[in-house]
């Protein structure tokens, strides 16, 4: 399995790459010089994909170029994209009612214009990824606590290891501890790489301050890099765990589940009934589950409030069409019926390439009442 992803990987960025050439590069009316380049951009990129395929399992390479190994990710999942235009774009130029001199031109200038929206979604994205997570101020009123109300902080998918280290974590800290929360919770996908190598970098979190603590569940990536470990080493400092577990606190309780992936290793598998067991049935409850998907998951519960992450908003437009295709939600808030919701995070981080279009990373400060 460990050998499996990558290799699947290395064979569709190959075929991407083949086909960029052949059905894009081929086409585009420009000078042969010009071609010359952008093949050899591509070759470049494709042993960019496999420094980065390599870097995430066998050597670690320095940070400004495993910053460009990891564009490379993002620049062949754009590639996909540009060949499906394309292919458009090349029928219409085939069909278009023009004489032949006419038809040249319009050839020419849809080309160029091709190159350049594509060369600047490229650097909106990267522009877009390098900035600050925004905060996201959220009001979930529910009328549940008699006009009390309940600051919670949520982060998720931030992802710590490679591009993201111990002074993103350390920033991060110290901008929730301005928000003055009663809890906070970090609704998975911590962690990308084995918690043995980062501790420096996640020890940081032991800094975080709330009234009532950080409550934590895992993602889908903490299965990919030994989870017990991962779970055994938060617990050391001072992150309460929910591991299908929950808990009370104040006036409503707090739940977690372990994530979807679970079923598919067969291990840390989710279990709602064990989650919620001992939670009276018109308790205000907090649930913390990785993926939105989860709502599928609930077998009669009704949590008051689900807080997820795991789709990153789609994190490079229009991928997020993709994502909404395995989960309900893609971000924000939902409702979920009289008094219930749902809020789902769009990530600290990033994950793969270090870009975003049409999301933004965040930080959420919900109002609970």
């Amino acid at each position: 399995m460990q050998i499996l992803f990558p290799l699947i990987l290395t064979l569709l960025f190959s075929l991407i790459h083949s086909l960029a050439y052949t059905r894009i590069v081929n086409h585009l009316h420009i000078k042969p010089s010009t071609k010359h380049g952008l093949k050899y951009l591509l070759i470049a990129n494709m042993i960019a994909v496999l420094g980065y395929l390599s870097s995430r399992y066998f050597f670690s390479p320095p940070k400004f170029l495993y910053f460009l190994f990891s564009l490379s990710i993002g620049f062949g999942f754009i590639l996909l994209m540009a060949i499906i235009l394309y292919e458009l774009l090349h029928l219409l130029q085939r069909i278009a009612p023009f004489k032949e001199e006419k038809r040249i031109f319009f050839k020419r200038t849809t080309d160029l214009g091709f190159l350049t929206l594509g060369s600047a979604y490229i650097g909106a994205g990267v522009v877009e990824g390098a900035k600050e997570p925004i905060l996201n101020r959220i009001d979930i009123r529910q009328n549940r606590f008699g006009g009390k109300a309940y600051r919670i902080v949520q982060i998720s998918d931030m992802h710590v290891g490679g591009l993201i280290e111990r002074d993103f974590v350390s920033k991060s800290v110290e901008t929730i501890n301005t928000l003055n929360a009663d809890l906070i919770a970090i609704t998975g996908d911590l962690t990308d790489a084995h918690i043995d190598t980062l501790k420096d970098a996640i020890g940081e979190l032991r800094n975080l301050k709330s009234r009532y603590g950080t409550y934590y569940i895992v993602g889908n990536h903490e299965y990919f890099h030994s989870v017990g470990d991962t779970i055994a080493y938060l617990k050391t400092i001072g992150i309460h765990v929910l591991e299908n577990t929950s808990m009370k606190i104040d006036d409503f309780y707090i739940a977690g589940v372990y994530d979807l992936f679970g079923y598919r290793s067969n291990t840390f598998v989710p279990d709602i009934t064990k989650a919620m067991a001992g939670i009276p049935a018109d308790a205000p409850t907090l649930l913390l589950a990785h993926q939105p998907k989860y709502i599928e998951y609930l077998e009669g519960f009704t949590p008051s409030l689900i807080l997820s992450g795991h789709t990153h908003g789609g994190q490079v437009w229009p991928f997020g069409y993709l994502v909404s295709l395995a989960q309900p939600y893609l971000k924000g808030l939902h409702s979920l019926g009289d008094n219930r919701h749902i809020y789902v995070n769009s990530g600290i981080g990033f994950w793969g390439p270090p870009m975003r279009l049409g999301s933004h990373a965040e930080i959420t400060c919900i109002t609970w009442s």
